[in-house]
């Protein structure tokens, strides 16, 4: 039986379509373009869009619609409240943000202790702290960005930068890698990365699929992509 879900990302991103076809060929990913609300870089897409192309999503008959945009969780305290209202009533079906995809993922695993890595400011990266704290009670042990000032920088960094930043910070209370970004190209690399340094890493992509999943009650495990998506964790929330 093929699984049908919708995928929102913002209209820069160039990575989430491709790392959406790492899945098997049973779950079908189906995206819509969001443009930004020219609040600068990194700020939430606009409602109108959502609107849009959630509407657009649920003519295809997605079960379940992902924002891909962690960055748009992180200005405004309600923003995952509201923004998957809307996504819903478009759509039709539940919805969620990768963000709070990403803080449940860690607390399915187990884990309390971060650090992140991403391709973000100093500035968002502290935003990022506080949401992980507030919203999920997750302690950030670690902060590592790349000062990335825009979606195309981001497209362009390796997995090596994060490999590095691993590297830089690593420690033994650091339970899990969060590394945030949906347009930072990370699933093909996460398996090598904990083999390395014998921790789990969660990424935007890896933990919206793994919401997928989980969604989906699927019996498939991809143990390519890290620890997550090998054991499928359930919610701890």
């Amino acid at each position: 039986m093929t699984r049908h879900f919708g995928v929102l990302i913002p209209s820069t991103n160039t990575t989430v379509e491709i790392e959406c076809r790492l899945l098997p060929a049973t779950y079908q990913a189906h995206v819509g373009r969001l443009k930004s609300s020219g609040a600068g870089s990194f700020s939430p897409s606009r409602d109108e869009d959502i609107d849009y192309q959630s509407r657009l999503l649920g003519t295809a008959r997605v079960e379940m619609v992902i924002l891909a945009q962690t960055s748009a969780s992180l200005f405004a305290e309600d923003y995952d409240d509201v923004v998957t209202k809307r996504m819903s009533a478009g759509a039709g079906v539940p919805a969620i943000t990768s963000a709070q995809a990403v803080g449940r993922a860690v607390r399915a695993l187990g884990a309390r202790h971060v650090a992140i890595v991403s391709p973000y400011s100093d500035t968002v990266n502290e935003r990022a702290a506080r949401y992980f704290e507030k919203k999920h009670g997750l302690d950030t042990i670690a902060l590592e960005g790349f000062g990335a000032t825009d979606a195309y920088a981001i497209g362009q960094l390796g997995p090596q930068h994060a490999r590095e930043a691993f590297a830089r910070i690593d420690r033994p209370e650091i339970e899990v890698f969060v590394v945030p970004g949906g347009n930072f190209p990370t699933m093909s690399s996460v398996a090598a990365w904990e083999r390395e340094f014998k921790k789990p890493v969660v990424t935007t992509n890896q933990a919206s699929i793994w919401a997928m999943l989980r969604a989906f009650n699927g019996a498939d495990r991809l143990p390519a992509f890290g620890r997550l998506l090998a054991e499928v964790p359930a919610d701890a929330s």
